[in-house]
């Protein structure tokens, strides 16, 4: 039987270190990932991400219907940090930083 877990919490420094991290390594995700567009892949990284370090059970795990676009995964990760954060930041500013180039 999933129990959920105690909320773990994330804070801005380390949500923007493995934030960094996924932007550096942005071309080599893409090309053994291509699972959809590159915005899409991106944040299908960064939620796999925060759900590891969040150490979020399978029920806390956020599920698609379909096939997801990079809207899914927004929400998701919207879903996955809300309350989790260690103090509340602008997760907007890093998010917007994917549609870059």
């Amino acid at each position: 039987m999933n129990k959920i877990s105690p909320k773990n919490k994330i804070s801005e420094k380390e949500f923007a270190r493995i934030f960094r991290g996924i932007r550096e390594d942005r071309q080599l995700i893409c090309r053994h990932n291509p699972i959809g567009s590159p915005e899409e892949t991106l944040l299908w990284m960064l939620l796999g991400c925060l759900i590891s370090y969040l150490s979020l059970s399978e029920i806390e795990t956020p599920c698609f219907n379909g096939m997801p676009t990079a809207q899914t995964y927004l929400d998701a990760i919207h879903f996955v940090l809300k309350e989790r954060m260690d103090k509340n930041f602008n997760v907007e500013k890093y998010l917007r930083e994917l549609e870059k180039k």
